[in-house]
């Protein structure tokens, strides 16, 4: 345990797995006490508590569905009563938006409307209305850190979709960061490029294989990696970037 983030607080969304659960490993890591949201898997976000606890840091898990009808308030609601319960008060210094819904390799011709609905209510939507209910207990010089994606600068056609609604979420960090710049609260993205985040497709050899040569590395991504760059823009190290998209893709987009 180190304390460059002491006496701050963080929510991660998204973190029973992969690059969430790493981010909420790492903030923990560094003093902060951490909200491990889940979306439906409420045994795998207990698992990412336990993980922070057993390493000496401090966390709780919150349950919402994103993308559905009430669900901000109600992970508002557990939040909030977290807080209070391990602080004293409601104030939330990180803000971590990393859940997201993705398409499933579908040719553009074959999404349908729907799918582009659920896509975006996750992936755009539901971060913008996290932000607008955060902004009442993030203090001044907080940080708001967006997960985007490499698709957002590279041609997958088959991820148009998804592609399209992190491109939403880049806009949401410009737009914000001159928004909230008057009170020292930075917005910024990180740019994943393919993470081994434990999904099947990552137990077949020949798409490892294949995957791996798309980082100028040969290899694929680890959720750590990623998040290290998420805990650098958490700390006051990172005081002078925002507006900006970090790119942990692992040399992915050099062509």
């Amino acid at each position: 345990m180190t304390s460059t983030l002491n006496d701050k607080t963080a929510l991660v969304t998204g973190s029973s797995r992969g690059i969430g659960r790493a981010s909420a490993l790492g903030l923990a890591r560094e003093g902060a006490l951490v909200a491990v949201h889940y979306g439906r898997d409420k045994q795998a976000a207990r698992e990412t508590v336990d993980l922070i606890e057993k390493d000496g840091g401090r966390a709780f898990a919150v349950g919402a569905e994103l993308g559905t009808p009430g669900a901000v308030d109600q992970l508002f609601h557990q939040l909030e009563a977290g807080l209070r319960e391990h602080t004293g008060e409601t104030a939330l210094d990180i803000l971590v938006n990393n859940a997201a819904a993705t398409t499933l390799g579908d040719a553009p011709e074959e999404v349908s409307a729907e799918q582009i609905d659920e896509i975006f209510a996750v992936n755009a939507k539901a971060p913008f209305l996290l932000v607008q209910r955060a902004l009442g207990l993030i203090p001044d010089g907080g940080r708001i850190i967006n997960i985007s994606s490499a698709v957002t600068r590279r041609a997958v056609p088959p991820q148009i979709v998804y592609a399209m609604s992190k491109g939403a979420l880049d806009q949401l960090t410009l737009h914000l960061a001159r928004h909230l710049a008057p009170r020292q609260i930075t917005v910024n993205s990180v740019l994943p490029g393919i993470t081994d985040n434990g999904s099947a497709v990552f137990q077949i050899p020949e798409a490892r294989e294949q995957m791996s040569q798309l980082s100028a590395f040969k290899r694929l991504g680890e959720p750590e990696e990623v998040a290290n760059v998420v805990v650098f823009l958490a700390t006051d190290r990172a005081r002078w970037i925002t507006g900006a998209s970090l790119d942990a893709t692992g040399g992915s987009l050099l062509g």
